[in-house]
């Protein structure tokens, strides 16, 4: 038999669904407002390198919703954006299907975690570059994949510097906003 405290923690699959949802449409919706203003201030897709937008729903669906809404919206984000928008590019697609997967998944996974929730994002961050950075090497060495250069691994992370500090930033602020004032951010 379950403890009250167990049931009480469990989240609806209602609530999981509209989590999956909304992070697939947040991870085609954010990039494209990033692409969009670098559009038109003639940067390119480069913010969306920079901010790391399709990041941030996949992270906040595991804190709130739990690991199977987390891993299934970062499996499904990037393949429902590549589907309908061509972004993110082809060769990168599946090393960001892996990496958004261990975001959602592992940030799910922390979710009733005692910790504090930068902490939390933190290791989210370092499980999903890691094995992104494992998918690549295992491509490049393993299968003699050319689609990705190794150097992508290194050159991402000060590329995307400000969005790993954005969420550090972001999403615990809107942890406090929405779990309550006093469970997070101790």
């Amino acid at each position: 038999m379950l403890e009250p405290t167990m049931i009480k923690n469990r989240v609806s699959i209602r609530v999981q669904t509209a989590a999956t949802v909304g992070a697939i449409a947040g991870a085609v919706v954010l990039p494209q407002i990033f692409h969009l203003i670098g559009a038109a201030s003639g940067l390119g897709t480069a913010l969306g390198e920079v901010f790391l937008p399709m990041h941030l729903p996949v992270m906040l669906a595991g804190l709130l919703a739990g690991p199977v809404a987390g891993g299934i919206s970062g499996l499904l984000g990037p393949l429902v954006s590549f589907a309908l928008t061509g972004m993110p590019a082809a060769a990168m697609l599946p090393f960001m299907m892996i990496e958004l997967c261990v975001y959602g998944l592992s940030a799910g996974l922390l979710r009733r975690v005692k910790l504090p929730s930068v902490c939390k994002i933190l290791a989210v961050q370092i499980a999903g570059r890691a094995v992104r950075a494992g998918a690549i090497l295992l491509a490049a060495e393993g299968f003699g994949y050319t689609g990705v250069a190794v150097q992508t691994i290194w050159l991402s992370i000060p590329k995307g510097l400000f969005g790993i500090l954005l969420q550090l930033c972001l999403l615990p602020l809107i942890l406090y906003r929405v779990e309550g004032a006093g469970k997070y951010g101790r």
